[in-house]
């Protein structure tokens, strides 16, 4: 039975921009919370590193602003760039507020550690498992929230705009347990969905990671940016029975070593910052050790570091690499790049609204500027907190002025069947994350560009066609939002013809001089950045 539900505000993704944004807002409005898993199956469940900010007297605003700039190798907005930084000290009392419990020093004082590409101690975390610490904490906030309504298991398809007014007024979203397609409608619409690191073959994020924010964004009216720069996380576990297992930053931080398998470290003669470089060098370097000795992987080293420091700062890594054979106190960890981060997204402005009237979006899924192309290790979480307390702001300030929207059209599948056949998405869905991998990675060409692109065209065309005939499913609907995107990212890196930052090509290895963002405007593009709500 499809159902229609209608709240004051809808918020799609359950991660740290989602969460901590409904109880920013639950005290002031109704709040509806989709997530296509359970409530806390998202990126940053996994996040090892910890939250970015300046806590420490030795620290300063401009430090992190500078090397945020410099990681972000001239292209970051600087704007966004102060603002995020200039904001990180409330977030993280607000998290303090909520329950979080980052882990502290002999002396009581939160402990704060060093992350490849800082210049100081900044990262505040609980252990090696931050990400945990802050999903589940915030988690059981919104369980208990009177003014939360949580819809697990729902994959949002697509935004629903009102035909004059061009505003979004909702959306449409598959309801995994009944298999029917339901309709939200709200005043406003948050996308918190995440980024689409599952385009590729090799990832450090879970499987909900595929793009569908960019691609609802793109399909709405949305401008995308900077989708060429995905960041490679360097050391990503190498074993058989995990694909997935993040061997955090804050490893290298406290001072573990990369090495080839004969022992040999290597990083030094990439960068004077050796395994402290910012990801993109280390990764590339690792990328390219292992294409030079034709080796599966290469191996990082903190053995000689005492045991019980070892213990105590990375227990769960520990624990997971005991499970699978490997004492990280007596021997080296055996890791591969991983597809980990996407530093591009829907183009928002500082309130968090995209260009369509009454659609938000917030967190890995949108683009503010700060990452410009590359990334600095956890500013990502803390992004997610900043724009999700200024969209917060901005919503409550508007909501009443926001209009109520009429009832959505009901989803539409008289003209469609149930598909008796699997295989054609399954395999799609394999064909678009290796040959990504192999040809839109860590180096790319102008070669392997164009080749990925025909292959593209034509599983856009098949997979539009399947779409067109047969019933949604959740792996349809994933699998054309990975076409989508994966299509976005090939046109941008296609547009840059320089390597800078995570974007690396063989045709053009040097810099350009006045390098800017990759911005791809969509067809209906209508230029209405809500100002008018």
């Amino acid at each position: 039975m499809k159902q229609n539900f209608n709240h004051d505000i809808t918020i799609i993704g359950s991660g740290a921009a989602g969460i901590s944004l409904a109880l920013r807002l639950a005290e002031h409005a109704n709040v509806a919370l989709l997530t296509k898993g359970s409530l806390t199956e998202s990126s940053t469940l996994y996040a090892q590193g910890g939250v970015a900010a300046v806590l420490d007297e030795g620290d300063s605003l401009s430090a992190h602003i500078q090397d945020t700039l410099t990681a972000g190798a001239g292209l970051c907005d600087e704007t966004a760039v102060s603002f995020t930084v200039e904001n990180a000290r409330e977030c993280i009392h607000w998290l303090i507020e909520h329950g979080v419990k980052f882990t502290r020093g002999d002396d009581n004082e939160y402990h704060l550690t060093l992350e490849g590409g800082h210049s100081h101690r900044r990262v505040i975390h609980a252990a090696d498992a931050t990400g945990h610490a802050l999903e589940t904490t915030l988690a059981d906030l919104v369980r208990s929230h009177p003014n939360i309504s949580i819809f697990e298991y729902h994959t949002a398809i697509d935004i629903i705009k009102d035909t004059e007014s061009g505003r979004c007024v909702g959306f449409y979203a598959y309801n995994g347990q009944t298999h029917t397609v339901d309709s939200f409608s709200s005043k406003c619409t948050v996308l918190a969905t995440g980024g689409a690191n599952k385009v590729y073959l090799y990832s450090s994020n879970p499987d909900v990671s595929s793009g569908d924010g960019i691609a609802m964004a793109w399909r709405a009216g949305c401008k995308v940016a900077n989708l060429e720069f995905n960041q490679f996380h360097p050391t990503c576990l190498y074993h058989p029975e995990t694909r997935s297992f993040l061997l955090t930053e804050a490893l290298r931080g406290e001072g573990a070593h990369l090495l080839l398998p004969d022992g040999t470290r290597f990083m030094p003669q990439f960068d004077e910052r050796a395994e402290l470089a910012p990801r993109d060098i280390v990764a590339r370097a690792i990328d390219h050790e292992m294409k030079r000795l034709g080796i599966p992987c290469v191996y990082l080293d903190i053995s000689h570091k005492d045991q019980e420091f070892i213990i105590n700062h990375f227990p769960t890594i520990h624990a997971r690499c005991l499970d699978l054979g490997i004492d990280i106190t007596k021997e080296p960890i055996p890791v591969v790049p991983a597809a980990h981060y996407t530093c591009g997204g829907v183009v928002i402005d500082h309130h968090a609204r995209t260009d369509v009237p009454g659609l938000y979006a917030c967190g890995e899924v949108s683009y503010t500027g700060l990452h410009g192309a590359n990334r600095l290790a956890s500013n990502s979480l803390l992004e997610c907190f900043v724009y999700a307390a200024a969209a917060s702001q901005h919503i409550l300030e508007n909501l009443k002025a926001m209009p109520t929207p009429a009832t959505p059209i009901p989803w539409d599948e008289s003209q469609v069947v149930d598909s008796d056949e699997q295989v054609m998405i399954m395999h799609n869905w394999d064909e678009v994350r290796r040959f990504m991998w192999d040809y839109v990675g860590i180096v790319r060409s102008n070669k392997r560009l164009a080749r990925a692109k025909r292959r593209i065209a034509l599983l856009q065309h098949e997979i539009d066609d399947y779409y067109s005939h047969f019933k949604v499913s959740n792996d349809l609907i994933e699998l054309r939002n990975l076409t989508l995107v994966a299509e976005l990212i090939i046109e941008s890196a296609m547009n840059r013809h320089e390597s800078r930052g995570l974007h690396y090509t063989l045709d053009y290895p040097e810099k350009e001089k006045n390098p800017k963002a990759t911005v791809l405007i969509p067809p209906h593009y209508e230029g209405k950045r809500a100002a008018e709500l």
